[in-house]
């Protein structure tokens, strides 16, 4: 899959405080043809929006409570997307599993950013789940999104070494700079297309120059 010419309009899905979204708004938006043009949340007091309303970027809120059925949610959330022209979503701490119907809307057009090295790890708290396996290396990985949980092909992965590592703040202390470096990056490819599946295997992406 390849964007070229004509830029990149992205949105991005946020539930909390944002700070994948700061990074991509400090180093993406605005540059090369890529423009960040609305940032949703299912949280409608998710400090992620107030970001995005610094940086004059749309915002809209799809509450459980007012759309019912995630699969309404999604619905009216692909269609916010869609009057936008949205040709990248990206979720930066969307705690949300998306529908079939809303990846249907933007086909291998949905990434994501995880604290692990998937496919170790998937799911919440990845972080947590490896200080119990006792791993001494951890990382983060950019997939796209399909209907698994975290189970899309990868895009950019950085391990680091942490052996003495205890906690989980202290471990995403470590990872949060590299989620912003490889999300960023990520989108920064796309909108060049430089990402690309391999036709001989498609759950293998080919990421060129």
């Amino acid at each position: 899959m390849t964007e070229e010419g004509g830029g990149l309009k992205v949105g991005v899905l946020a539930s909390g405080a944002g700070t994948n979204l700061q990074a991509i708004l400090e180093r993406v938006h605005g540059h090369d043809g890529i423009e960040v043009v609305g940032v949703a949340s299912d949280r409608p007091d998710a400090p992620a929006l107030e970001r995005a309303r610094a940086a004059r970027v749309a915002v809209a809120a799809f509450a459980s409570e007012e759309h019912g059925e995630r699969e309404a949610r999604d619905t009216a959330m692909a269609a916010w997307l869609g009057e936008r022209s949205v040709g990248l979503v990206v979720l930066a701490g969307y705690m949300q599993l998306l529908s079939p119907a809303f990846l249907g809307r933007f086909p291998a057009r949905v990434i994501n950013v995880h604290p692990a090295l998937l496919p170790a790890f998937p799911g919440l708290d990845a972080i947590g789940q490896a200080l119990a396996y006792g791993v001494k290396v951890f990382g983060v990985t950019v997939h796209f999104v399909d209907e698994g949980v975290d189970s899309g092909p990868v895009i950019l992965q950085r391990a680091v070494e942490l052996p003495d590592a205890r906690t989980p703040d202290e471990v995403l202390a470590r990872l949060r700079p590299i989620e912003h470096e490889l999300l960023s990056e990520a989108i920064r490819l796309i909108a060049r297309g430089a990402v690309a599946f391999d036709p001989d295997n498609p759950r293998r992406v080919v990421v060129r120059g």
